[in-house]
């Protein structure tokens, strides 16, 4: 059985639904589901605002590329376009970790690197990802470290940037 964590963010559109989207397509593999936040642009390119979460989820016959598989097909579902980098979407789907049992999946593929090389910069990955689960932890150049751990050494402003809403997903 693989796990996922899956952080996923939207700025285009009704972005509530296109989130929703991805919890309503992972059905029973949902374990958990971050509150929803309201974060600035990352990347540079001048856009609206994102909403982002996170999910957890598992399942006992996909395996890490499945999940890639599966988030590229939700992403299309929500009639996501690849034109610029970093730039507004429909929907974006990206696994930052996958562990295979207990053990932490690691690729460096080109189309599939585990775990997620920027998550440990993203406030907008790490505060959805410790409202789920306080204990979590990522690997980090060799090294697992606690996400409480990792969102500390990001700057106070780019955390300031990741506002919670009253906004909920249902599972």
């Amino acid at each position: 059985m693989t796990a996922v964590v899956l952080s996923i963010g939207s700025n285009l559109g009704d972005r509530l639904a296109h989130l929703q989207s991805v919890v309503d397509g992972l059905g029973d593999a949902v374990r958990a589901v971050s509150p929803v936040y309201e974060t600035d642009a990352w990347g540079g390119v001048e856009q609206g605002p994102f909403l982002n979460a996170v999910v957890l989820a598992d399942d006992p016959v996909l395996d890490c590329r499945g999940w890639l598989d599966r988030g590229q097909e939700l992403e299309r579902a929500a009639e996501r376009v690849r034109e610029v980098h970093w730039g507004p979407r429909t929907l974006d789907v990206d696994i930052v970790t996958c562990h295979d049992g207990a053990d932490e999946v690691r690729s460096s593929d080109e189309t599939l690197t585990l775990p997620h090389p920027l998550a440990h910069q993203r406030a907008f990955v790490l505060i959805p990802w410790l409202a789920t689960d306080p204990a979590a932890s990522l690997t980090v150049a060799g090294t697992r470290r606690p996400i409480a751990e990792l969102l500390d050494g990001i700057d106070a402003s780019e955390r300031a940037g990741v506002r919670a809403t009253d906004l909920v997903l249902t599972i």
